[in-house]
């Protein structure tokens, strides 16, 4: 994405689904190989592949990589829900590890929804599995609204 997309006329939904379609993921989703795969009103799927680049000191992908993973699919879930020129930003961020996280665990889903969405904040929770369903992470945020 390039800083001028973000000013699009389009709303959350509609920049992010234009943004599924022609694969312009983000400097920081190509660096840690995360994509959005799917957006609708209130919800957002993410995906993220572990490589041992990824590793930390204890030979396992970093928490940061899961944390980020899931930023991504609330802030994404959070935009589905904003209209045209609104934008948002994360205040708080909480994650939970649940089980290690290595180039074995293969790509991981985050899949994120919208429990509130108010004037000026919005909340909502994730839960980051692999295609089999095994639970690796949640976490939840909450996002301050403002125009652009």
């Amino acid at each position: 994405m390039s800083s001028s997309d973000t000013t699009s006329p389009e709303s959350g939904l509609d920049y992010l689904r234009r943004i599924i379609r022609d694969k312009t993921w983000s400097g920081m989703g190509e660096t840690l190989d995360i994509s959005v795969l799917e957006a609708g009103d209130g919800y957002a799927v993410a995906q993220g592949t572990p490589s041992e680049r990824f590793y930390n000191t204890m030979m396992r992908v970093h928490g940061g990589f899961a944390a980020t993973l899931i930023d991504t699919a609330l802030g994404c879930a959070v935009m589905t829900k904003l209209p045209t020129m609104v934008g948002y930003g994360t205040v708080e961020l909480k994650v939970n590890y649940v089980r290690k996280i290595d180039v074995a665990s293969g790509p991981l889903l985050a899949r994120a929804t919208v429990i509130h969405a108010g004037r000026t904040m919005l909340t909502a929770e994730a839960k980051v599995a692999d295609r089999s369903g095994v639970l690796y992470a949640h976490g939840s945020g909450t996002f301050l609204v403002y125009p652009k």
